[in-house]
């Protein structure tokens, strides 16, 4: 029961019905098969099968001849079934063929209709990050309102179970968030108050109040369903290559079916020799049903769809096929570093020379800085790791692009740079090591310094080196930062070409100058914000790390839903596998084809040929699209 309920939920109603019309003239089929009937009667009886499963083909070729567009694949099945049928009534003769070439086509119909939906559900699970409601205080009672009427700075509650309605801030409460929705990753994130959360994330746990800094229409998960619901909007190459090719190749093939049937019975005639109309006719009707390009039209799309599909649940979100085919061909990759790929935040990565224990020197240098907001003070803050106790400090005093000083138990701390140093008339030693460096004071006499500074993401080195094995073979770095500091970056992950110190639009005349001289296609990666116009310039723009950032959305193309490096491979190796997949099919589609067609105008392929080279080919080939929705990490 559980099984059949849940292929109940990817078939559709028109599935259904479908399936019911193929059993049941299967059925009549072999029924007729045993009955011992004979001559115009038994080509009767064999109409009905006939007409329950291919009634609505008929519809289609019918209502395409009224509009005069004619040529597709329904007129193919039509003048071939009938023109199958009108043998076998002068034969008097079953109607095995034109029965089983309608009944295997719509089989193969509703399997590429049955894939359609299964790639679809990924789609559709990502899209059930949809809120329904939103619970807000009206008049001290909770209540359930739509999202779309929270206003900004609204308090709402999440409560366990529930999907997060808007942007905002935690308030209130802590809990452990499932962002696998967003991210296709299962570890939870926990957040408490004073932390940013977005919407479409599952709270598991505790209950929190969360206080809105977006309008719904704004907020992260509509952008996400936006920019999912226009994918297939954005066609790739070999996907309009595809369609342009249906339509010339269509009618072709029916003239030269046309062609078959006519031109070597006249032949023999002026040549005095016997024409056999029926053979050449059967030949005819034979070429028309494997010519038939099922298997292209319906497998290529399904390919990228299926690959969009399986890149939205890995947590990689593509604007089109396009993009995504030129992703496969991607073998420049620019990176920015702040947030790219180091962790965007200041850290305190080591102590030198300090007079005291390192937990001491953190103690006291964690007070005096306490008053500050500054984000090196809070780094100072998070790595000293316990609550300061704020009455142990007094008289502290700030001088701007200098440092900062107080009496902490009853001691006075000096901390700043080389200049304070000077000022204070405190003899310091230098620091070779790359980061911002607050050299400390205590009663006059140094006590040390500290170096911060921003460290790499921990997977971005196995990325890189990923990314290297995959086929970039040119890495390069922009940034706005110190150039000793961009070196240090640059020599720590191999990367051989780095630019320093540059202003956002610094960055676009870079970023022209490397498209100018590029060999294949280039991508850049950055974190969406201050990056988005290099990223509308490059072949492919990757944000990364962009959940909230309302401009990555827009500006990039592909959209990676976490801040981990590791997954522009995924993305690369999504699009690669996918691109295999579809040419793999335009080969192997177009190949049959041509062999079958080949025999079939010689008379050695007889019907049963065609079924496979238009039915079996087109199974064949929706099979191995359904590939794409599935990638190995």
């Amino acid at each position: 029961m559980c099984k059949q309920g849940k292929v109940g939920r990817v078939m559709t109603k028109k599935q259904k019905k479908m399936l019911w019309r193929i059993l049941l003239a299967s059925g009549l089929f072999l029924v007729l098969k045993l009955l011992p009937l004979t001559g115009y009667v038994r080509c009767c009886l064999y109409l009905i099968p006939y007409g329950i499963v291919g009634y609505d083909i008929l519809l289609k070729a019918g209502k395409g001849l009224y509009h005069k567009q004619p040529f597709d694949e329904c007129l193919l099945m039509v003048i071939a079934t009938l023109g199958a049928i009108g043998i076998a009534f002068y034969k008097q003769e079953d109607l095995d063929e034109a029965v089983a070439v309608m009944l295997f086509y719509q089989i193969g119909e509703w399997f590429q209709s049955y894939a359609v939906g299964k790639s679809r559900k990924n789609i559709m699970e990502l899209m059930d990050i949809r809120p329904d409601y939103a619970r807000v205080y009206q008049e001290d009672k909770l209540v359930e309102i739509d999202p779309d009427e929270v206003e900004v700075g609204t308090v709402v509650v999440v409560q366990p179970g529930e999907k997060i309605p808007i942007d905002g801030t935690v308030v209130e409460g802590s809990a452990s968030l499932n962002t696998s929705a967003l991210t296709g990753e299962s570890m939870p994130q926990e957040v408490g108050a004073g932390d940013a959360v977005i919407s479409g994330c599952i709270n598991m746990t505790g209950v929190l109040k969360i206080q809105t800094t977006k309008e719904f229409e704004e907020s992260t998960v509509s952008k996400i369903l936006a920019l999912v619901e226009d994918a297939s909007s954005n066609k790739s190459k070999s996907e309009n290559f595809i369609a342009k090719f249906a339509r010339i190749y269509t009618p072709v093939v029916v003239y030269a079916a046309l062609a078959l049937a006519v031109l070597p019975p006249i032949y023999h005639l002026l040549m005095g020799t016997s024409a056999n109309w029926a053979e050449w006719l059967y030949r005819a009707l034979t070429f028309l049903v494997i010519s038939c390009p099922c298997a292209l039209v319906i497998s290529i799309p399904l390919s990228f769809f299926a690959g969009i599909g399986g890149a939205g649940k890995a947590g990689v979100l593509v604007k089109g096929s396009n993009y995504l085919e030129t992703l496969s061909k991607v073998e420049e990759l620019v990176f920015d570093k702040t947030g790219t790929l180091t962790q965007g935040g200041f850290e305190v990565v080591g102590i030198h020379h300090n007079a005291l224990e390192n937990a001491q020197l953190l103690a006291y240098v964690a007070l005096v800085e306490s008053a500050s907001s500054h984000p090196i003070s809070k780094s100072i803050q998070r790595a000293y790791g316990k609550e300061l106790e704020h009455w142990r400090v007094s008289d502290i005093e700030e001088k701007s692009g200098y440092g900062i000083r107080g009496v902490v138990d009853g001691k006075l701390i000096a901390v700043g740079n080389e200049k304070w140093m000077k000022e204070l008339g405190v003899a310091y030693k230098s620091c070779h090591q790359v980061g911002t460096i607050l050299h400390i004071a205590m009663d006059g006499a140094y006590a040390g310094h500290m170096v911060i500074a921003d460290v790499l993401k921990p997977t971005t080195k196995p990325a890189l080196a990923r990314l290297k094995k995959m086929g970039v073979s040119h890495l390069v770095m922009l940034t706005g930062d110190r150039r000793e500091v961009a070196n240090h970056v640059a020599v720590e992950l191999g990367i051989q070409e780095f630019y320093s110190e540059l202003l956002p639009e610094d960055k676009v005349s870079q970023l022209a100058r490397l498209l100018e001289k590029k060999k294949g296609k280039l991508a850049f990666v950055g974190d969406g914000i201050n990056d988005a116009p290099v990223l509308a310039r490059a072949d492919v723009g990757i944000a990364m790390g962009a959940l909230g950032s309302d401009a990555a959305i827009e500006a990039a193309d592909v959209v990676l839903m976490d801040d981990d490096p590791m997954k522009i491979g995924t993305a690369i190796g999504i699009a690669k596998k996918c691109m295999r997949i579809v040419y793999e099919n335009i080969y192997f589609a177009i190949g049959v084809k041509i062999i079958c067609l080949i025999l079939g105008a010689l008379g050695i392929a007889n019907m049963w040929w065609a079924i496979f080279a238009d039915v079996g080919v087109m199974v064949l080939a929706v099979c191995n699209a359904i590939r794409a929705m599935f990638y190995k990490k």
